[in-house]
């Protein structure tokens, strides 16, 4: 970062120029020792948010306990890594919310979240993640967040580039592999990548920082570059087009590039106008690709004239031949991402027993056990998990729910979401007849992490009035599209009370999906 006598800071920015976050890493023994409430009374920004760099948030909403936000570079680890988060979510989250027991959700960027952490166990946590080789260093505040790429890389027949070892080798380099990296961790704010390395745009490429489109140029395939998306409140921006084009060996040089140009010029005065794409406005798209150019030492191609993204998008739910002969894999439908460690367990049994002990996660919150044999297949779908809990032929509107962590556990959100949401799917679904999947998205409140501008109806948490008491209501949006000729909804309707919900997203599923009242 360069600051001049006359730079303007914001608190966070004059709090990381006193000491970088990162260097907590090595007092965790002394925090733990301390206690959350001693840590609040000596130094509440290391509570607050100094924690976050290491991938521990406080939640204001359970007191005393943390929420563990991992690193799972592709959505993809192993049987083992499973275990070990399955372990951490038994042994340390009792107590994290409503049932008395701590959990897990996947989100949408194909990441895991662990609740229940105490301050005291973090440092035992810590060292149970570095030997399994996951990390959660640089998973929150101003850092490059879960690198999302294809979830079927390696597996699908038709896709064009795998992103599984680009995307390894973006987060080593951002994180020092896993160890925390002191020169790109500092950012004005956080910064979003995806690789697409198919044709449905299965990341959503085109609502991050820095997005990877599969596109040929001279019967190569390389990437276009598309630059600026992303979600705030009340500010809700898809990608632009860089004008470039790159070839794969490219994709980590190029994003350093980024990182430091946007480090060193992005604006730190008011967080809310911190983002990547403001600094591309300040600038133009011209200056900005021309700096990233000069930090590169070589000039970048211009883009190739289309990208190939041309498939509507794909959920992967159910069961799919893999490119490789003989070999299957199955997408399990996981209501709103939650998951329990009892369910982690045997996911990581059954990765093992019909798989090749790899599990993948999807930006819709579900997952994907690949690398079934033909052989196995049919044992594995008769499985008591697939039929109790995660279904690989779920209803359609349950099949493209996705929710945030809403009020039940993050002191961000307005409203409740994950439970209302699903009782209330689960209530339309047993009046109406729905002929295909309706994306519904929830969200608690505008920061958007729910994603609810790209859904089919997108719900946004807020409070109104009604007979004379505030209470919990929804923003409603609608006509977001992922895949391809992606595009962000509109605002079509204003603080609807969440207890007068259901019959009008009954109403709006019927009008505009063609679904039947049973």
């Amino acid at each position: 970062m360069v600051t001049t006598p006359e730079t303007k800071l914001n608190p966070v920015e004059k709090a990381k120029a006193q000491k970088h976050p990162l260097l907590l890493k090595q007092e965790l023994e002394q925090l733990a020792q301390m206690g959350w409430e001693a840590l609040e009374e000596k130094n509440e920004f290391d509570l607050h948010y100094g924690l976050k760099w290491l991938g521990f948030f406080y939640r204001t909403v359970t007191p005393g306990k943390f929420m563990l936000r991992m690193r799972i570079p592709n959505g993809i680890l192993t049987s083992g890594q499973m275990r070990v988060l399955a372990n951490i979510v038994q042994r340390y989250g009792q107590g994290a919310g409503f049932q008395d027991r701590g959990n897990a959700d996947i989100t949408t960027r194909q990441n895991f979240q662990l609740r229940g952490i105490r301050i005291e166990d973090i440092p035992a946590i810590f060292d149970q993640l570095r030997q399994a080789g996951l990390t959660s260093v640089q998973s929150g505040m101003d850092n490059v967040r879960n690198i999302t790429g294809s979830p079927v890389a390696g597996l699908n027949a038709d896709e064009l580039i795998d992103t599984r070892g680009l995307v390894r080798n973006l987060q080593d380099v951002i994180t020092n592999n896993g160890e925390g990296n002191l020169a790109l961790s500092n950012l004005p704010r956080k910064f979003n990548i995806a690789v697409a390395g198919g044709r449905d745009n299965s990341v959503h490429a085109e609502i991050n920082d820095l997005g990877y489109l599969p596109a040929y140029k001279d019967g190569k395939i390389g990437f276009n570059i598309i630059v600026g998306g992303f979600f705030a409140p009340k500010q809700y921006v898809s990608a632009i087009p860089l004008n470039a084009w790159i070839e794969p060996k490219d994709v980590v040089p190029l994003a350093e590039a980024m990182l430091i140009v946007y480090n060193d010029n992005g604006p730190r005065a008011n967080r809310s106008k911190c983002r990547l794409m403001h600094l591309i406005e300040a600038w133009g798209i011209e200056k900005f690709r021309a700096e990233v150019e000069k930090q590169l030492g070589h000039p970048l191609e211009p883009a190739a004239a289309k990208d190939e993204i041309d498939w509507e998008k794909r959920d992967h739910i159910g069961v799919y031949r893999q490119k490789q002969p003989g070999l299957n894999y199955v997408g399990l439908h996981v209501p709103v991402g939650r998951l329990y460690a009892e369910e982690m367990f045997e996911l990581a049994r059954m990765a093992e027993v019909y798989g090749s002990g790899e599990i993948r996660l999807t930006v819709e919150q579900n997952l994907i056990i690949p690398n079934i044999p033909d052989t196995r297949l049919e044992t594995f779908l008769e499985e008591p998990l697939l039929r109790e809990r995660f279904p690989i032929d779920p209803e359609p509107l349950q099949r493209a729910l996705v929710s945030c962590t809403g009020s039940e556990f993050c002191g961000y959100a307005i409203i409740e979401t994950k439970n209302r949401a699903l009782a209330m799917i689960k209530e339309l679904e047993a009046e109406l007849d729905t002929p295909k999947p309706v994306r519904i998205h929830w969200t608690g409140c505008p920061n958007s992490c729910g994603q609810p501008q790209v859904a089919d109806i997108g719900l946004i948490g807020t409070k109104t009035r009604k007979d004379g008491k505030v209470v919990e209501a929804v923003d409603i949006w609608m006509g977001g599209k992922v895949g391809k000729d992606a595009r962000l909804g509109k605002e079509v309707m204003k603080k609807i009370p969440c207890d007068e919900l259901k019959q009008v997203l009954r109403d709006l599923t019927i009008e505009h999906f063609n679904a039947r009242p049973k």
